[in-house]
């Protein structure tokens, strides 16, 4: 029997797999934040028609995401079960997007129904390519450390897509418009597109798949049961959503803040920074900041404390921005980095978390459905993003919020809800969430313990 320790990845190989979510993260940061700004503000659409498409999209994913995780389980390929998608769909990826903001001159009857076709294909195609290459973490390593440590460089590359769209996002929109705000942000699109492309083919070339497949994989209804009766994995998937929601319902709502609350009139104030820019780029060196911490901590500390201490930094550093002077802009800005840091904290715990619940189900079921587990990732992170856009288009259309005019007080509240108060109180029942997730370290070497010993022994 193989009783030697697992094959160490090798740096060029966790670049290689961090990368991809360049891809990914540029893709929503960019839609995060734009994209209920370019929807409302420059194209007239009614905030809350937008908020139910973000919604109804979610009853979508709510079947391709799990069935997109069953199907990669099931994929037999000479490249492996997952990484053939990552290649195939890297094309597809950076199209749909570009669609999104590429609507032609129509009605707004005409514009409401391309946003629903086009961003719905958008996020199918995410899910074609997303919940393989979450899959992929699952068997990239047999070992949760090593596979910790690839989820670190994973999160190192999300958050340096939050830089990239902080520092450039704006000036892009505004070098390439030229004054016309809406092209502008299609062009920039178009650019992280391509670099999309480029990421992805990187992901798919410099992986390998270190776990082998079992020959039957029983029916996806079946491992769909299995998956909804694992503790760990629903209360990983709430704190992940809820934590997502918040971070995005205040990039949704910054643009507007900024405009309305703050009165800020988009001159620069570092460099050719504004302070829209400046927000996000302090919380994406918050996000990295928080990725090195949680992954130096989660050698020493429980996953799931360390959750819940990242949950607590973010609710009290948003309602610290939220009583800070309006025209404290240093201030807020190193808030906003602990908001960062316990975001970055959150993201690679949870990521870790869902590639450990995987290994938990194979060792308590004897089933491989680790696309499928980590298929509630990227549910988790599309919801959140999907929640968090739609939420300032309710409390604004409930506050009589008009796109272009001078807003009432009520509008003005709820600007500061969607920004702040509601987002803070949404960290708190992800916190409780983590009470109930009862994979400790001890539990996890006994696992892998195990599992080593099967994947050894003859069939």
């Amino acid at each position: 029997m193989d009783h030697s320790p697992p094959e160490r990845i090798a740096l060029k190989e966790k670049l290689g797999y961090g990368v991809g979510d360049l891809a990914s993260g540029l893709y929503l940061n960019f839609f995060g934040f734009f994209l209920f700004y370019f929807l409302v503000d420059l194209n007239g659409l009614a905030p809350a028609a937008i908020s139910l498409m973000l919604l109804l999209t979610k009853l979508v994913d709510a079947v391709t995401d799990p069935m997109m995780g069953a199907i990669a389980d099931r994929t037999r390929t000479r490249w492996g079960r997952y990484r053939p998608y990552i290649l195939f769909g890297a094309v597809p990826f950076g199209l749909f997007g570009i669609m999104v903001f590429a609507a032609p001159d129509l009605s707004q009857t005409g514009q409401l129904i391309w946003a629903y076709v086009t961003y719905t294909l958008a996020m199918l195609v995410y899910t074609i390519v997303n919940v393989p290459y979450g899959g992929l973490l699952g068997v990239i390593s047999p070992s949760a450390e090593q596979r910790g440590s690839v989820t670190a460089y994973r999160m190192f590359f999300s958050a340096m897509s939050g830089i990239l769209i902080g520092v450039l996002g704006t000036t892009l929109v505004r070098e390439f418009g030229g004054g016309d705000e809406a092209q502008g942000i299609m062009l920039t699109m178009a650019c992280i597109a391509a670099l999309s492309f480029f990421c992805l083919v990187t992901t798919f070339a410099t992986t390998k798949e270190r776990i082998a497949p079992t020959q039957e994989n029983g029916s996806i209804l079946g491992d769909v049961k299995e998956l909804f009766v694992t503790g760990p994995w629903i209360a990983v998937a709430i704190a992940a959503i809820l934590g997502v929601t918040a971070i995005a319902a205040r990039q949704a709502s910054a643009l507007f803040f900024f405009e309305y609350v703050a009165g800020d009139d988009g001159a620069p104030v570092m460099a050719f920074l504004d302070r829209p820019a400046l927000f996000l780029t302090a919380l994406a060196i918050g996000q990295i900041s928080g990725v090195i911490l949680a992954n130096f901590l989660q050698r020493r500390f429980e996953k799931s404390h360390l959750v819940i201490l990242a949950g607590a930094l973010k609710a009290a550093a948003i309602m610290l921005f939220y009583v800070l002077p309006l025209d404290a802009i240093w201030p807020q800005t190193l808030v906003q980095y602990f908001v960062g840091i316990g975001f970055g904290m959150l993201m690679v715990l949870a990521y870790a978390m869902f590639t450990d619940i995987a290994e938990y189900v194979d060792w308590r079921s004897r089933k491989q459905m680790t696309a499928l587990v980590v298929a509630a990732s990227i549910f988790a992170v599309k919801t959140g993003v999907a929640f968090g856009l739609a939420l300032p288009g309710l409390v604004m259309s409930l506050s009589g919020f008009v796109a272009g005019e001078v807003q009432s007080e009520n509008a003005m509240i709820g600007i500061n809800l969607a920004f702040a108060i509601v987002p803070a109180v949404l960290l708190i029942p992800g916190m409780v969430a983590m009470l109930f997730y009862h994979l400790d370290r001890g539990t996890l070497a006994a696992i892998e313990r195990e599992l080593a010993q099967r994947r050894a022994s003859p069939a």
